[in-house]
């Protein structure tokens, strides 16, 4: 989303001191959630995580990076030694190439950013927690809602029609067929076991409305795997 990016590259740089550059920013970033993750990962069985940081990175080395700039950016990255680092960089990795190509799929379907979220907060997430954390101002957002009226995305008292709803899942779907194939032969049954109590463990610490819209993991399966 325009704004939010850059403020939050620009703040990832402020943490980090000002002579700190992204790539720097981008190597400390692994060892940093590892040590996050170790304390809410600290009553979970070792070869748990050993075993899901395996099967997830083998499904991240066989993502197909053309065209998507922070997927190749993440992946590479060296691959750590820590099981934990491990897990979160091909966590991370598999994500940003998944939203490379949501970007790509909302681009060719003509919606912008704000309109995205303009939509989302419509239908299942919250404006007061999109709208600050993704930069955008009143009248950006009031312009973007008068757009998806206009798509005949939404009615007059501003929630989302079939036509709507029909439209955006396309894009999901598109989506998620741009990204399947690195997914081919995994089992992703037994990565959801693996991943479901460290997910269960990370909620504990982040807020039920959040703005990157995540799931409580388990209540919704089919929304937590494309998650995972």
């Amino acid at each position: 989303a325009r704004g939010g990016g850059a403020r939050g590259a620009h703040g990832a740089r402020r943490v980090g001191g000002p002579r700190q550059t992204r790539a720097q920013c981008r190597h400390a970033g692994p060892p940093g959630s590892a040590a996050a993750l170790a304390t809410l990962a600290a009553d979970l069985p070792g070869a748990g995580i050993i075993e899901a940081a395996d099967r997830l990175a083998e499904v991240a080395a066989k993502l197909d990076h053309a065209g998507r700039v922070l997927g190749a950016a993440n992946a590479a990255l060296p691959v750590p030694d820590d099981p934990l680092s491990r897990l979160w960089q091909a966590a991370t990795t598999l994500r940003e190439h998944r939203g490379d190509g949501h970007v790509a799929a909302l681009v060719t379907a003509g919606l912008g950013g704000c309109e995205v979220l303009a939509w989302r907060a419509s239908h299942d997430l919250s404006r007061e927690i999109l709208q600050p954390n993704r930069g955008w101002d009143d009248e950006q957002w009031h312009a973007a809602t008068r757009r998806l009226h206009e798509r005949g995305w939404l009615d007059a008292n501003g929630h989302p029609t079939a036509t709507g709803v029909s439209a955006f899942q396309q894009i999901e779907v598109a989506t998620d067929r741009a990204c399947a194939g690195a997914w081919t032969g995994a089992d992703t049954g037994r990565l959801r076991a693996l991943l479901t109590p460290l997910a269960r463990a990370c909620h504990t610490r982040i807020p039920p409305l959040n703005p990157i819209g995540l799931p409580i993991p388990g209540e919704n399966d089919e929304k937590t795997s494309k998650h995972i």
